[in-house]
């Protein structure tokens, strides 16, 4: 799939938050935020995330046999209880253009296949003969979703099916969509004919596919021709052992991550979540100030999609000071991301600046704090360092020195060692610029 983007997308899901309860005032809400404080940032990308047809969506679910919204040819349509300007057949486009208003893009969550609901009413499929009957695949259905059946892509009309559901979100201004139950199994029918549909409509809509457990590099150039961005790993949630886990994923992955696809670790489980989800109770996340430190510092060096999931306003300030830290974020404009070491519980990553600066991710994965030495050679650095070596969450310059007889711990003489304390589950982002 052709993206415009030199950087991954950027923006604000509702799901750590609120689940598949979220109403057009909160989506409004974060999206004031954003334009008012991320904006220039770089966040731009609004999306409502699952359910938002079901009239009876509650916290920690999904209802069986829910009364989903659907209009005359079985396509979902905003439930207008929690999306009042949706009434009267408007659907989205009241409040995408709201949110496009503030210069913001509007995205939403789909599901791979057909509502129940439309087959069981036996609905006409818009640009054919067939009726939802004759193109579901009930063998084929979401494992942990209730709401879809899947589709039978022998059948002329399935893609018909697709096409008619992305012509109704282009009318409505849709700018981004993540189609979940797509990667696990992986659904390569599914995926071609979405992408299908999206082509037809003419416009640059985004493709986010979900949710990536299990997935093979060998998926690939399948991800890349297909999607703008992919799910490495199933939904991450605020606990430690989620975020360290994706280490090892983004080290297969982040080489590959470019305008032509980007691989990602999942939306950002910080701030004020679980206000109404699916998971826990509110509170602001569980994570420690390190290491949420350490979760941006490595999706921001893989080059990973950033989507927010606490509720904005709601958020502690210091929180959202780290999503407006520009020279942190200016990792995603960098290339040749990689992980170059791994010992216990230290890894190192590195990555080239746009404009010649080098990138240093230091990450302690340990449960005690450790100091280190950093040899400059190592992480890509000149023996003798004649530059600045900052480090970026702290905004402080970092002191170094050369090396000499008797050498310092595992720094080789004449080279430039670099001291770093690291909190546990801690990391220290360094830009080395001339």
């Amino acid at each position: 799939m052709s993206n415009p983007r030199r950087t991954p997308p950027m923006g604000w899901n509702s799901w750590d938050c609120y689940g598949t309860t979220v109403t057009e005032a909160e989506v409004i809400a974060n999206a004031e935020f954003i334009a008012e404080h991320l904006l220039p940032h770089g966040w731009d990308t609004v999306v409502v995330d699952i359910d938002w047809s079901d009239p009876t969506a509650r916290s920690h679910g999904y209802n069986a046999d829910a009364p989903l919204a659907i209009d005359g040819h079985g396509r979902l349509v905003p439930d207008e209880g929690r999306f009042p300007s949706s009434a009267e057949g408007a659907g989205f486009r009241p409040l995408a253009d709201r949110i496009h208003a503030l210069g913001l893009r509007f995205g939403i969550h789909t599901m791979r296949g057909i509502p129940r609901r439309a087959v069981a009413e036996d609905l006409p499929i818009l640009g054919s003969d067939a009726r939802a009957s004759d193109v579901a695949d009930a063998a084929n259905a979401c494992e942990w979703n209730p709401d879809m059946v899947g589709l039978d892509h022998r059948h002329p009309a399935a893609q018909a099916y697709y096409d008619s559901t992305l012509d109704l979100y282009a009318a409505w201004g849709v700018d981004f969509i993540k189609a979940d139950d797509m990667l696990w199994p992986y659904q390569a029918a599914d995926i071609e004919a979405y992408a299908r549909a999206i082509a037809r409509t003419g416009l640059p809509i985004e493709l986010s596919l979900s949710p990536g457990r299990d997935l093979s590099l060998t998926r690939l150039d399948h991800l890349r021709e297909h999607a703008t961005m992919w799910r490495i790993c199933d939904d991450l949630w605020d606990d430690w052992a989620d975020v360290e886990a994706n280490f090892a994923r983004f080290a297969r992955w982040a080489p590959h991550a470019s305008a032509d696809g980007w691989p990602d670790g999942d939306m950002l489980p910080l701030g004020r979540i679980g206000i109404r989800a699916e998971r826990g109770e509110p509170r602001h996340d569980r994570l420690t100030p390190a290491e949420r430190v350490s979760l941006l510092t490595l999706w921001l060096v893989a080059r990973s999609p950033l989507m927010i999931g606490g509720d904005l306003p709601t958020s502690d300030p210091a929180t959202v000071a780290l999503f407006q830290n520009s020279d942190a974020l200016a990792l995603l404009r960098a290339t040749g991301s990689r992980e170059v070491f791994r010992e216990g519980g230290l890894v190192l990553w590195t990555a080239d600046g746009e404009h010649g600066e080098r990138y240093i991710a230091a990450f302690n994965l340990d449960d005690t704090a450790r100091s280190v030495l950093l040899d400059a050679q190592n992480v890509g650095l000149p023996a003798r360092l004649d530059g600045a070596l900052r480090e970026l969450w702290t905004a402080t310059d970092v002191a170094h020195h050369p090396s000499a007889p008797p050498a310092d711990r595992g720094v080789a003489t004449g080279s430039t060692a670099i001291p770093l304390d690291l909190a546990p589950h801690g990391a220290a982002l360094l830009r080395y610029t001339v």
